[in-house]
């Protein structure tokens, strides 16, 4: 992958062309919960946005518990992507016909115009990923190495990205 000079370059250069990943969530009694979700590219501000209705777990649970957690995987391409961030509910009209795919009437059958549709900003604070093309018998080389070692397996491949201005120690 190409040298890319932003944390949300790099992010949807990762993300490409992965059209679904893990949403997890935490309710308060700290149950996680994790479901499929199609996303978006992240914005220039570092959000990564997501559609859903205001009727689901996702939903009460990001109202407990803002901390979320964006799992993206493309096992061909060998890469592999975790966001975590702040959640936050939002009914913008605008960003909703900003973001809308025709597509998505497979969930919102009534689309734009479904009352219970609203966004899921998520300001990302962390990201890391293991993009390792080299193919899978170089890994397992790797792993086997490890174990004769015994020295800890570390993945080529395997970086984060810095979202500094997103910290969690501050405030949304």
């Amino acid at each position: 992958m190409a040298e890319l000079h932003t944390p949300v370059e790099q992010l949807n250069e990762l993300i490409r062309d992965i059209r679904f990943a893990m949403l997890a969530t935490v309710h308060s009694d700290g149950a996680v919960h994790a479901c499929p979700m199609a996303t978006q590219q992240v914005d220039v501000d570092g959000h990564l946005w997501l559609f859903t209705c205001t009727h689901t777990d996702k939903v009460d649970a990001i109202q407990e518990n803002d901390n979320v957690c964006v799992a993206y995987a493309d096992p061909d391409g060998q890469r592999y992507v975790s966001v975590s961030g702040r959640a936050q509910l939002l009914n913008n009209p605008e960003k909703k016909k900003e973001l809308w795919n025709p597509l998505y009437k497979t969930w919102f059958p009534r689309g734009l115009e479904e009352p219970r549709l609203v966004l899921i900003r998520v300001q990302i604070t962390d990201a890391e990923y293991w993009h390792a093309p080299e193919g899978r018998m170089v890994r397992l080389l790797g792993f086997e190495n490890a174990a004769i070692t015994g020295e800890q397996y570390r993945p080529r491949g395997y970086r984060e990205i810095e979202f500094p201005e997103n910290r969690r120690n501050q405030t949304p």
